[in-house]
């Protein structure tokens, strides 16, 4: 037995959100809203390039963390002098050089060994071995050092040859810590050729700024709200949902694990609350006396911090926005 039912408020579903077609609706959750504001991701990427005083290419791989690449790439394009991906694919799929009129840096491995392919597309690779290297000369890829990532990059030993195969313009690594950048420094001692290592964790640390920064998670800081809005209220102690949870009242948002929630805090007409349980599509909330269907639920945002939920969670700061973003449906604030 599952407890008393209890008494409960019912909405009708929209079919579809005014604004967006059919389509953006199959593949994007309507009832979860990702609220994202252009002028303080602006404020954010130029408070940085202020600090910094050095060539910035924002990192907008995984779809700008869910936030959308082509709408963040071109609300900063005029402070970036070039951005990131993982993949060329990413790049292409919305011909990020082309309307931003910036370079692209593909930071993982080449998707295709015909330089041709990044050429016509603004570009660069990067290669981690001789092989790859020799293949891609003619697109002049950027060399990735491995300095502890031990993922997609050079072994120290073969870096100047990989250098030299691949007339590599560029050298970066994945840093994560002061002493990645200096093996960095340690390795590519003696060359004259732009490096770069710092992302969002080390761009403050004045040793690991060096000839560019690479800012993500850091550019999104403030400018993102991800809510949902009570669909079901129900007074009962329970126990209910699959877990046998009890509680005097709770309500149902209609999303659920499958778009990147975790139970955890969250607000309810702004106090704090919390996600009791966590199904596929929908969720459980606690409630209190007085709220009501329609009544908005943050779960990201206006008090809910990134780190709160990390903590919770027990991952790290990106991996709550991207999985809350990537399949909520979008709204820009300019």
């Amino acid at each position: 037995m599952m407890g008393i039912q209890g008494s409960r408020q019912k909405y009708s579903i929209p079919a579809r959100l005014p604004g967006f077609s059919a389509d953006e609706c199959r593949t994007r959750n309507p009832h979860l809203l990702a609220q994202v504001d252009l002028q303080i991701v602006r404020r954010n990427v130029e408070a940085i390039r202020k600090a910094v005083g050095v060539p910035i290419l924002p990192v907008v791989k995984a779809d700008a963390y869910g936030l959308g690449i082509r709408r963040i790439s071109e609300a900063v394009a005029d402070l970036a002098d070039g951005f990131c991906v993982f993949s060329a694919s990413e790049a292409v799929s919305v011909n990020l050089a082309q309307c931003t009129n910036r370079r692209v840096l593909a930071l993982g491995p080449p998707e295709s060994n015909d330089p041709r392919d990044y050429i016509a597309h603004r570009i660069t690779p990067t290669v981690c071995n001789p092989q790859q290297a020799r293949l891609l000369r003619r697109a002049q890829p950027a060399l990735c050092v491995d300095t502890g990532m031990q993922r997609f990059s050079c072994a120290p030993e073969d870096c100047r040859e990989t250098l030299t195969a691949g007339d590599c313009r560029e050298v970066f690594t994945h840093a994560v810590e002061l002493r990645q950048v200096e093996n960095l420094m340690l390795i590519t001692c003696g060359w004259d050729i732009p490096r770069h290592a710092a992302a969002s964790g080390l761009i403050n640390e004045a040793s690991a700024v060096l000839d560019a920064v690479r800012p993500g998670l850091a550019m999104y800081k403030g400018a993102v709200n991800v809510s949902a809005r009570i669909a079901e209220v129900r007074q009962s102690n329970g126990p209910a949902g699959y877990s046998g949870f009890t509680a005097e009242h709770h309500g149902i948002i209609l999303a659920g694990y499958s778009h990147g929630l975790r139970r955890g805090p969250c607000l309810v007409n702004g106090r704090k609350s919390r996600l009791l349980e966590v199904g596929m599509q929908t969720a459980f909330v606690e409630l209190q006396v007085g709220d009501r269907v329609g009544d908005r639920v943050v779960l990201l945002g206006d008090g809910v911090m990134d780190g709160e939920l990390a903590q919770s969670w027990n991952c790290g700061h990106h991996e709550v926005l991207t999985a809350l973003s990537s399949t909520a449906t979008r709204q820009y604030i300019q």
